[in-house]
């Protein structure tokens, strides 16, 4: 994920307006072809999201786009998880992916991408909202250390600080345990890093 800076009122062209709303089946090939340009080119993301709108689960997912001009140029999604609590499993929410068009990004519009995300997930009663990314940049986004909460990763390959939550209205104490992502991250391999990607964000040779 890219770091953007705080919401800007200048984003885009003067006359334009960042509109944030659900995506329709109109938008699924500009969401494919911005996050093969915010990840570089990858194939990965872009598959997980496609595959994320049709996969059986037990939430519904959300997915939001930000607009200029009625062009897309930002996206982000919220799908099933779930939380192995000692008493019950849960239905939890992972907010993966979020991208943005290169020549948008550090403009805010992934912070309002972030905020709408959460708004709706509150409204819709979930509890919690989980996410692997960087400590830094969601940290000022309603996100905060899971592990510090007392939840459990459900990876080993996570860098340090990247295993996230965000607790919302509908969060209650006993709420602990180890997250559980939906089947469909395990079998496109992105759940965590592997190799030189998790020696290199550890900082190891």
């Amino acid at each position: 994920m890219t770091s953007h800076a705080a919401p800007d009122p200048r984003i885009g062209p003067a006359d334009a307006e960042l509109v944030i709303r659900q995506e329709t089946d109109g938008d699924h090939v500009p969401v494919r072809d911005l996050h093969a340009q915010a990840f570089g080119n990858s194939e990965r993301v872009p598959r997980l999201v496609a595959e994320l709108r049709v996969a059986k689960a037990p939430l519904t997912p959300m997915s939001f786009v930000a607009t200029l001009d009625d062009r897309v140029v930002g996206h982000v999604m919220l799908s099933a998880g779930r939380l192995d609590a000692p008493s019950r499993l849960v239905d939890v929410l992972s907010l993966s992916p979020l991208g943005v068009l290169p020549e948008f990004q550090c403009q805010g519009i992934g912070t309002r991408l972030v905020q709408h995300a959460l708004t709706a997930a509150d409204a819709a009663a979930i509890p919690l909202v989980f996410l692997e990314g960087s400590p830094r940049y969601y940290g000022g986004r309603g996100f905060r250390s899971a592990e510090a909460a007392g939840f459990r990763a459900p990876s080993l390959r996570y860098p340090d600080g990247a295993f996230q939550v965000a607790r919302l209205s509908a969060y209650e104490p006993w709420m602990t345990g180890t997250f559980v992502y939906s089947e469909t991250f395990w079998a496109l391999d992105c759940v965590g890093l592997r190799g030189e990607r998790l020696r290199a964000a550890r900082g190891e040779a």
